[in-house]
């Protein structure tokens, strides 16, 4: 769906170099066993990540962001969402995740996410943040109205019909990075869900990228690199103010 395995992340803006980094597995407090990804910077930035991926799952693309949001100061682990139902292995290209998709519920995500800002947490009393692609944007928005404590939830391109129920219960900021030309949700999906952030007074910041494909920020970065960095320089500047 959103990319190959020899996809790669666009640059950060670089303020750190990689300290410790590697797979690991943790327990959420439901008795999930999940893969995740650990990317610690030498330099801090003062915040820390939960970085869901999208909905094919953890694969090297997750890990190489990791590693860039390291390279720019915050302290991430990336988790894998299908562990209850696919195990702890490797996601290849051809995993058939749809199952494992649609098998996954809301509690899940926020106890897998509980259980990796926890292990953030322990690091450092950096406020915790979350980021979601694809299907995990929107879940990284539903997280603001969770008891995970996120700072600000981050979504690219994610769907927000099946969030818009939440909204009264929302109280992390949001930061909603659609994609204009997106297939899988039209313009006026995201700007529905813009306006009824702003009806129910709910802190936001809602940017529609003209003509931007949906997976813009990683299948098609290279043509799109101004608005790569732009995106870069969104979730910086969100984290930066809300930390």
């Amino acid at each position: 769906m959103c990319f190959t395995n020899d996809q790669r992340p666009p640059d950060p803006p670089r303020s750190s170099e990689v300290g410790e980094h590697g797979s690991l597995e943790l327990s959420a407090a439901d008795g999930n066993r999940f893969s995740a990804y650990n990317a610690v910077p030498v330099t801090r930035r003062g915040a820390s990540l939960v970085l869901l991926p999208d909905i094919r799952g953890m694969h090297p693309y997750y890990t190489d962001l990791a590693l860039s949001f390291a390279h720019a100061g915050v302290d991430v682990i990336a988790l894998d969402p299908y562990g209850r139902s696919a195990g702890t292995g490797p996601r290849s290209e051809d995993f058939e995740f749809m199952p494992h998709a649609k098998a996954l519920q809301p509690a899940h995500v926020l106890a897998d996410s509980n259980a990796a800002a926890a292990r953030l947490r322990e690091r450092s009393d950096d406020p915790v943040f979350t980021l979601g692609f694809c299907k995990f944007g929107a879940e990284s928005w539903r997280l603001s109205a969770t008891d995970l404590g996120a700072a600000g939830c981050i979504g690219f391109y994610g769907m927000p019909a099946g969030v818009l129920q939440e909204i009264p219960a929302m109280t992390s900021p949001l930061l909603v990075l659609a994609a204009g030309a997106d297939q899988a949700t039209p313009p006026e999906g995201n700007e529905a869900f813009d306006r009824a952030l702003t009806e129910a007074g709910k802190e936001h910041e809602f940017v529609m990228y003209e003509g931007a494909p949906h997976s813009f920020f990683d299948r098609s970065f290279g043509d799109w690199t101004t608005v790569c960095e732009d995106a870069w320089a969104r979730m910086l500047g969100f984290i930066d103010r809300n930390r």
